[in-house]
């Protein structure tokens, strides 16, 4: 057991563009424009309370290049509301785009965290295989790449920022009621510098009607997940079950605790009554007895917290949004639970 007093995390980034035509923010289906989002109004979608068992699928056979650059990396989550006259045709002028774009703010005086001399390269490209259903939009990478001005043609251009937008196992209901000028990408991941970050999203806020916000996974989730990743055990052994608890303590504590992989395994085997669908309750079931077990032996109650951490060698998540996909196999069930925490969080 580790002990460790909590620390501060930073504060969410502001995502509002500095300036922005009246008509920018249009509305859609019930009206997912800046007014509804001021009022604090949510969707009412709720997350299921069942779900498929995940399943081992290879993402990587059809686009290794591409899915090879989300795993093994530290990503930032957050949702983004539909992107209005977005086109896949348009990719490459979005390129230039946004990467005038960023010159343009770094002119003005906008730090961007790299050298004052350089030239910077972004590339939009569609990861092929993460789609689910056939309502689902393909997932579209950006990366930022960054070349000092006077350097050779010999010289390797630096990737200074990543980011992607996706959608699996989309909510088709949700999708029936948008207008076919809307694009539902609601997951959106990044990895880089915070001030790159709110450069990259800004243009899209001005450029496509969007909306972005940091998206937090619940305890529920981080439960969910801690589950399926223990699912896996014997097609791909997890090696090991960290979770981590915040209790309400002064000062607050956080306590890890590790779980070996077969232990596991057996008890969520012993607890499971349906090969094919999960539920919430043996989900729960499943956290209780191991709660349970950590009382018996040192005599804290983990359940007077909150669970904030959980990682295998599969993946880890947080509860302050933030995900590691360490494998390709398993990342279809992985993608779907955070799209429909995306949609739970997106703002109508």
């Amino acid at each position: 057991m580790e002990g460790s007093q909590s620390r501060g995390t930073p504060s969410n980034m502001n995502f509002t563009p500095k300036r922005a035509p009246n008509n920018l923010y249009r509305s859609y289906g019930t009206g997912a424009g800046l007014t509804s989002v001021r009022k604090g109004k949510l969707t009412s979608l709720k997350l299921p309370t069942s779900r498929e068992v995940p399943k081992a699928r290879d993402l990587s056979e059809k686009d290794p290049e591409q899915i090879s650059k989300l795993t093994e990396k530290n990503w930032n989550l957050y949702y983004v509301t539909p992107l209005y006259k977005f086109l896949y045709t348009g990719l490459k002028s979005y390129s230039r785009q946004l990467s005038a774009f960023i010159v343009a703010e770094k002119q003005k005086g906008i730090a961007v965290e790299v050298g004052l001399e350089t030239n910077f390269k972004v590339n939009f490209s569609i990861i092929q295989g993460l789609t689910e259903i056939e309502e689902d939009a393909e997932a579209v990478f950006i990366q930022i790449c960054s070349k000092p001005k006077f350097a050779t043609e010999a010289t390797a251009e630096t990737v200074v920022w990543s980011g992607w937008l996706s959608c699996v196992n989309c909510n088709t209901e949700y999708l029936s009621s948008l207008p076919p000028e809307f694009t539902c990408l609601p997951l959106f991941c990044a990895n880089g510098a915070e001030t790159m970050t709110a450069l990259v999203t800004t243009w899209f806020q001005r450029t496509f009607d969007c909306n972005f916000g940091p998206l937090r996974i619940g305890s529920n989730s981080l439960c969910w997940l801690a589950a399926m990743w223990t699912g896996c055990e014997p097609e791909m052994g997890i090696r090991y079950l960290k979770l981590s608890w915040s209790l309400p303590c002064s000062p607050p504590l956080n306590v890890s605790f590790t779980v070996h992989p077969g232990d596991a395994w057996e008890l969520w085997r012993s607890i499971r009554q349906d090969q094919v669908r999960m539920t919430i309750e043996e989900v729960d079931q499943f956290m209780s007895c191991i709660e349970s077990h950590f009382f018996r032996h040192f005599k804290i109650h983990l359940s007077a917290g909150e669970l904030i951490d959980v990682s295998t060698s599969l993946g880890s998540a947080h509860r302050d949004g933030k995900i590691k996909l360490m494998s390709s196999h398993y990342m279809s069930g992985i993608l779907t639970l955070l799209t429909e925490s995306a949609f739970v969080m997106m703002p109508i």
